[in-house]
């Protein structure tokens, strides 16, 4: 019996089967983009923990600081004693988020929890009551998370009731337009159907925020036209509703950007980081305008381990190897280039409906009819599974599940990028034939 097999049998009895696994292996380490599994397997990852190592594995930078901090002192709880390493992440997040206004940051432990306060601000700050997100959307998996959340299985269902007052209208999926339009003369019918919501639905007076993410992950990155958010962003403003954007599986570098906003040209009231914030240490933030984060009374917010100090110092050394690797123009040539194959692949492969993303955050949308786009979910399920026995992690996604993503380190080496790509083109041939 192999390793691997051997704590299977361990995970089965003391795991519940609800913690979903989509590999069927245990890590024993990992570094830049490559995994050793505990039976001396190496695996190339196009995963990235799920978006979460844009640095790479075990950054040396970040090792570093997490081991120098660990040796000063590992919590103190910020309520109860303040610590540096929390306040320069906050400084750093209010000088790089997109928007040239005052601003103010909190820390939480996960994404989720990033988006609960920054709904809990936005409904102190406005006094309303209602949240506005949108179909294909993934928010977390907390009571408010999973409401705001589209997709119903696995992650809403049998888990209600869920919470009240989150309204949900359709996102600009180009692919499959819910409005049967065609951009650019669709003349933003996804946008401005807003205006109509506001009627149909829910008053823009009850209306506290609009949450979106601005290249939907789980959803199957979905990337809305351009000038969308601008768009999105007026309206909420004339009707005096917070805009959030959900950056954390498109942020800290994975669209070609460090924030997915600044490709859009939108400056949004709340925004979220996490995953790659702090290369695998839990750690969310959630960066805001002044006005808007700070008005909350003292107390309100806050959690025993938010801003933890270790996760704060391995966020710090996050920021400085962007800088000093030049991670952002890397991820954007990085991007071009899977970009190139990807689209070579589409011309090779009927199965392959749509290419799509931005920057290094690319996606493939499998079909089993160019003509007719019936998701091919099986079909995706069956090339993840190929691509693992042949070497290659690769995660789907979607509400269909006919997705396939790429979330490798931007870090990659060019032999390990160009052995991945392979792999995956023999198995769409595969898949194909």
């Amino acid at each position: 019996m192999s390793r691997n097999e051997e704590f299977m049998k361990l995970r089965e009895r003391h795991v519940p089967q609800g913690v979903f696994n989509t590999h069927p292996i245990f890590a024993k380490e990992a570094k830049g983009a490559a995994i050793v599994d505990v039976d001396g397997r190496e695996y190339i990852d196009f995963a990235g923990g799920i978006g979460v190592e844009n640095v790479g594995h075990c950054s040396q930078k970040v090792v570093d600081a997490i081991k120098s901090q660990a040796e000063r002192y590992i919590h103190t709880c910020f309520h109860v004693v303040m610590y540096e390493p929390y306040i320069k992440l906050a400084m750093k997040l209010n000088e790089v988020t997109p928007g040239d206004f005052p601003k103010m940051t909190m820390f939480a432990n996960s994404g989720a929890e990033a988006v609960e306060n920054a709904v809990k601000i936005a409904r102190y700050y406005t006094k309303r009551p209602a949240v506005i997100a949108f179909e294909n959307a993934f928010h977390g998996r907390t009571l408010l998370g999973m409401t705001l959340t589209s997709k119903v299985k696995p992650y809403k269902w049998g888990f209600g009731p869920f919470a009240p007052e989150v309204y949900r209208m359709p996102f600009a999926y180009c692919y499959r337009c819910p409005y049967g339009k065609t951009y650019p003369s669709c003349n933003l019918k996804c946008a401005e159907a807003l205006n109509d919501f506001f009627i149909n639905q829910v008053a823009a007076d009850q209306v506290a925020a609009v949450i979106a993410e601005p290249v939907q992950g789980e959803g199957g990155f979905i990337v809305p036209p351009k000038d969308y958010f601008k768009r999105v962003k007026e309206i909420c403003e004339e009707n005096g509703i917070v805009f959030i954007m959900d950056e954390i599986q498109a942020g800290m570098g994975r669209t070609g950007h460090l924030f997915a906003s600044e490709y859009f040209e939108v400056e949004p009231d709340i925004i979220l980081a996490a995953k790659s914030l702090a290369a695998g240490m839990p750690l969310s933030a959630v960066t805001g305008k002044a006005e808007i984060m700070n008005s909350p009374h003292v107390g309100g917010l806050g959690g025993t381990y938010g801003g933890n100090p270790v996760s704060c110092a391995a966020a710090l050394a996050v920021f400085e190897t962007i800088e000093e690797e030049n991670l952002i123009e890397k991820g954007r040539k990085l991007g071009d280039e899977i970009r190139l194959a990807f689209d070579n692949l589409k011309e090779k492969y009927e199965l392959i409906g749509e290419v799509r993303g931005l920057g290094p955050m690319l996606a493939l949308e499998l079909v089993k009819n160019r003509d007719t786009r019936e998701p091919a979910a099986d079909e995706a399920k069956l090339l993840v599974k190929l691509a693992f026995e042949k070497g290659l992690i690769l995660l789907s996604c979607g509400n269909f599940g006919n997705v396939i993503r790429t979330l490798m380190p931007i870090s990659i080496e060019r032999a390990q990028l160009e052995k991945g790509l392979a792999i995956l083109d023999a198995c769409l041939s595969e898949l194909s034939s």
